[in-house]
């Protein structure tokens, strides 16, 4: 595999620098090939995902993995020759009159993508147009729990990309290691913290660049003056989609004291409304045996150690082979225990209690930036108080997660929950080389300052540093 991933880089670069920059149309028609690669292959997209699951919502699949696609291609065809075009800069008239600047968006040449098994589509797909979009080529690792995807598109995409272009790798063992030391132009990694140190080691040996899209703890703040079962219908909504396994999803909520009995009432109306019993084909399984074994003794170290769980939906709580859990909310949680110090991928929701503001800012503030923040208010002083003190990669106010699916949105953390962006413009900007070029005027006025330096250099120069 090693030999594979080297000849297909070494493929990649040659047809690089035989043709660096392509056209308009040519990078047209490659954001064309992978909307028709997603749309004509839709149903088996569909199915090679819930089987790498177990069980995965068609009803998810399609609206977070096949749609954004879908729509991120025509944005970006959209947006694009814009994007494309040389920007003039300004240029200092007292020592360079008559002379340009300008700004040239350039490819950087192959990048490297590792992508989670969590929305595989949605984080390669994405991120593809983005480097289609600045007229890159690529390859992808996808990861060892996305099996049948990988081999669909390992299968299917030669169809219609040639591996000078565009290629795919399955995680077989020791892949995702060796993929990162390549000598990429750029590498991008969705994933978790301790990989994505991992991931920027390998590639500093290269002085390669990193985009890490990486996750943590990202809360809901909900304020007094704001409708609870709004808030609630919202926060579970995001947090049971994908059975909370996403990196921007709600990790935990902070409620006032005086609204959390009224929350947990309304949690299970509105959850079970939605899902009647765990068996519901609109509850997405956990993803493997470690993942569930993870989630489910998270929640038993909890309850053991004094905090109340709250199962939302009637019947099992879990169920080990098929991998369901159903969704809880936590109480009274302690502080030493894995679901309040690690980020919980699953679809459990601790629920803090707060007196004042000051409370939750402190808390958050006290820990690493999250991914995202999720403010809950119609009061604008408030909101903008919360954004100032409280620093995330995102924002979604009186709702949760769907700043992602903006497309003319940049999407990145900070911090410890990632570096860089893509996305939108932004993302055709961090794939491309925004090369800065000087032309120099017919008659330079810096021949006035060679040396030997007079007086007029003097008293110039004086004059500037003034």
């Amino acid at each position: 595999m090693t030999n594979d991933l080297s000849d297909t880089l070494a493929l990649q670069r040659a047809a690089y620098l035989a043709h660096p920059v392509p056209s308009f149309d040519e990078r047209k028609s490659d954001l064309k090939k992978l909307q028709a690669f997603v749309r004509e292959n839709r149903d088996a997209i569909v199915a090679a995902i819930s089987a790498d699951y177990g069980h995965r919502s068609t009803h998810e699949t399609l609206f977070a993995e096949i749609f954004p696609v879908l729509d991120g291609v025509d944005h970006t065809l959209k947006h694009l020759k814009k994007w494309m075009k040389p920007q003039r800069r300004a240029v200092d008239f007292r020592n360079f009159l008559g002379a340009r600047n300008t700004v040239v968006p350039q490819p950087l040449g192959v990048v490297g993508v590792i992508v989670p098994w969590n929305f595989p589509i949605n984080l390669s797909f994405l991120g593809l147009i983005a480097i289609f979009a600045a007229g890159n080529r690529a390859m992808v690792k996808m990861s060892e729990n996305s099996r049948h995807l990988a081999q669909l598109l390992i299968e299917k995409i030669p169809a219609y990309f040639p591996p000078e272009k565009l290629a795919f790798f399955d995680e077989t063992g020791g892949v995702g290691i060796a993929f990162s030391k390549l000598k990429f132009d750029h590498l991008m990694f969705t994933g978790s913290g301790q990989t994505g140190r991992a991931v920027m080691a390998a590639a500093a040996q290269n002085l390669c660049p990193v985009t890490l899209e990486l996750g943590g703890k990202s809360p809901a703040l909900v304020c007094d003056d704001f409708s609870l079962r709004t808030a609630a219908e919202r926060l579970l909504f995001v947090k049971c989609f994908n059975a909370g396994q996403i990196c921007t999803t709600v990790d935990h909520v902070y409620l006032p004291n005086t609204a959390v009995t009224e929350f947990v009432a309304l949690a299970k109306t509105i959850v079970t409304q939605r899902y009647p019993s765990i068996d519901s084909p609109d509850l997405t399984a956990i993803i493997d045996d470690t993942a569930f074994a993870r989630i489910t003794q998270a929640m038993e170290e909890a309850q053991a150690q004094g905090a109340e769980l709250v199962q939302l939906i009637p019947g099992k709580k879990w169920d080990a082979q098929t991998r369901k859990i159903a969704p809880h909310l936590v109480l009274n949680l302690p502080a030493d225990t894995a679901l309040h110090t690690r980020e919980i991928f699953g679809p459990v929701l601790p629920v803090i209690g707060y007196a004042s503001l000051e409370e939750p800012i402190r808390a958050i503030n006290s820990g690493p930036r999250p991914l995202a923040f999720y403010p809950f208010s119609h009061n604008k002083k408030v909101v903008a108080e919360l954004l100032d003190r409280v620093m995330s990669g995102g924002v979604s106010v009186n709702d949760a997660l769907f700043h992602v699916a903006q497309h003319d949105l940049p999407f990145g953390g900070v911090g410890e929950s990632g570096m860089g962006h893509y996305h939108g413009y932004e993302g055709f900007v961090t794939f491309s080389k925004m090369r800065p070029i000087f032309k120099q005027a017919a008659f330079s006025a810096v021949k006035f300052l060679w040396p030997p330096y007079g007086k007029f250099a003097s008293k110039y120069l004086d004059f500037l540093s003034r």
